[in-house]
């Protein structure tokens, strides 16, 4: 193909993708697809090489990748995938998209509703995962030391 038959936007998963770069870089531009599942949908969807950049593929090829992306978690092992068991079904899944992001607010929304200590933490926006909070992570006013007055 010529420079100037390269697809610069192709569309898979209800997302554009940049044509301009490679399959594997292009691919994590969908929320819930980094470097590692990326590398693995191209070896399934057997796109040689794994590097081609995506604008110059061919129309059977990017159909390959989004049938790839559509049965990603059919084809890996369970630890592979971003939800392993869903809460509310029990399946082993991997979301993408807005599928992703409505889920995690979903999460988020339980953990307050149930009151845990990360529901709450989320509440008053203070860091979750265990991080120091004494130097860090301080918002409007509250940053600096006062010192009493002699």
């Amino acid at each position: 193909m010529d420079e100037e038959e390269i697809k610069y936007f192709v569309r898979v998963r209800n997302t554009d993708l940049d044509g301009t770069k490679s399959v594997q870089i292009a691919l994590t531009g969908i929320k819930g697809i980094g470097p590692h599942t990326s590398r693995t949908i191209t070896a399934l969807a057997n796109v040689d090489p794994p590097r081609a950049v995506l604008g110059k593929l061919d129309d059977e090829s990017v159909e390959r990748i989004a049938n790839a992306v559509d049965t990603y978690t059919e084809q890996v092992p369970d630890w592979m995938v971003n939800r392993q068991k869903d809460v509310y079904t029990g399946e082993v899944r991997h979301l993408l998209g807005t599928d992703l992001t409505m889920m995690n607010d979903d999460d988020v929304n339980r953990m307050r509703k149930m009151r845990s200590y990360r529901g709450i933490r989320h509440e008053t926006g203070q860091k979750v995962r265990g991080q120091r909070t004494k130097s860090t992570g301080r918002t409007g006013t509250t940053v600096g030391v006062k010192r009493k007055k002699d």
